[in-house]
């Protein structure tokens, strides 16, 4: 339990979850996360804006309690996911008066995800302001950080950005403010990467109206609050923009061991060509740190030997996942080892075929890679050299 004063009559009355290591169901969190929740008091009103996972409602309550809310008006929520509306209707148990104010869309989404009765909302719109004496909360749709109905909610006065997910990183932590540059830089950016990467165009114009609000604080609902707000957002335009690096992601996984020898050659060749790469077993691989290197990488190359005639499991699922978060990568490789065929190279396109890529042209072997096969793959890493090079990469 923590409340956490971040200026005069604004406070952070979340939780930091330090243990829990998936989120979704999928997503790895190496360093925990948090789901902050703000208060702030007006002269004359008070609004809570977003509130925890239901799972941690009771840490939100014992922080109310500790600061002596007797009476709130408001609870803003900028988002419907339940990781911070779960607690909304807690809220409305011990402040029956308060309204839930958010857009029509956001409505929906929370009568639907958490039976809230229709009568307990103020909807607002672009632009629309509250009102809480002293201090003034206006409203900006932001849709598409992740969902279609988030929001941000701006206090005018102390110039604070409320975003809940958008610039949010998993990571728990005892510090109120961004101070760790480069901590918090791989937490977002594996946010980032992890769940923003499939609407980075929807973002890039979303990034736009921030840069337009200029806040001097941005306090995201996962993490930690920025009081250089540049860092993050400059960061997002970086993630979000078309450019890429000279970067290559080898993923692969391989069960007798062929597969692992062709891209272990493959590394070593580009490694000698003066490129970096990044090399991932899929099998021990964290996804979300696979995720954090298809950000900026120009070229993803996939290996699999044959199963059933078709594509590993594993790498069926990764693929799945790539062709999902739909990376700005702009070439991709197909390479494998097979026993008598299959229909490999034919899924991992179909999987693939949302993203903005060319392929190059599949590298298949049958069993064991033969001494030419190995001379082949030189040739291999030398035309993702030469692709990089026309990219103006190397």
């Amino acid at each position: 339990m923590a409340v956490r004063k971040i200026v005069e009559g604004v406070y952070e009355i979340g939780v930091q979850h330090w243990d829990r290591r998936l989120f979704d169901e999928l997503i790895p969190l190496p360093e925990g996360t948090s789901y902050n929740s703000y208060i702030v008091f007006g002269e004359e009103k008070t609004a809570i804006i977003d509130s925890v996972d239901p799972e941690k409602t009771h840490i939100l309550l014992e922080n109310l309690k500790e600061l002596n809310v007797k009476k709130v008006d408001y609870i803003v929520s900028n988002h419907a996911e339940q990781d911070h509306s779960g607690s909304i209707p807690k809220l409305l148990d011990l402040f029956p008066n308060a309204k839930v104010v958010t857009n029509q869309k956001a409505k929906g989404f929370l009568m639907d995800l958490l039976h809230i009765e229709e009568d307990k909302f103020m909807v607002i719109k672009e632009g629309d302001k509250i009102e809480l004496g002293g201090k003034t909360l206006t409203f900006y749709m932001t849709p598409w950080v992740h969902w279609p109905e988030t929001m941000s909610t701006y206090l005018v006065e102390d110039g604070i950005l409320f975003t809940c997910d958008f610039f949010g990183a998993h990571l728990a932590t005892s510090n109120l403010f961004s101070s760790d540059d480069e901590v918090v830089y791989e937490a977002a950016k594996r946010y980032y990467a992890e769940i923003m990467m499939p609407f980075r165009v929807a973002i890039r114009r979303n990034l736009k109206k921030v840069r337009e609000i200029n806040p001097k604080m941005i306090a995201p609902s996962h993490g930690p609050v920025y009081k250089n707000p540049d860092f993050i957002i400059s960061a997002y335009e970086n993630w979000t923009s078309d450019d890429v690096k000279n970067e290559v992601v080898i993923a692969y996984v391989s069960m007798h061991g062929s597969t692992e020898m062709m891209v272990e050659k493959l590394y070593n060749s580009l490694v000698n060509l003066g490129m970096e790469v990044k090399y991932y077993n899929l099998i021990k691989a964290d996804v979300g740190q696979y995720a954090m290197s298809l950000v900026e990488a120009a070229t993803l190359v996939g290996a699999s030997p044959t199963v059933l005639g078709g594509i590993h499991p594993q790498a069926a699922f990764v693929v799945s996942l790539t062709g999902a978060l739909r990376p700005k990568l702009r070439y991709i490789g197909i390479m494998g080892s097979y026993g008598w065929g299959g229909r490999m190279v034919d899924q991992a396109k179909e999987l693939l075929k949302g993203l903005n890529a060319e392929f190059l042209e599949p590298f298949l072997i049958k069993g064991m890679p033969k001494e030419e096969d190995l001379k082949k793959i030189d040739e291999y890493a030398k035309l993702i050299y030469e692709k990089h090079k026309e990219l103006g990469l190397v």
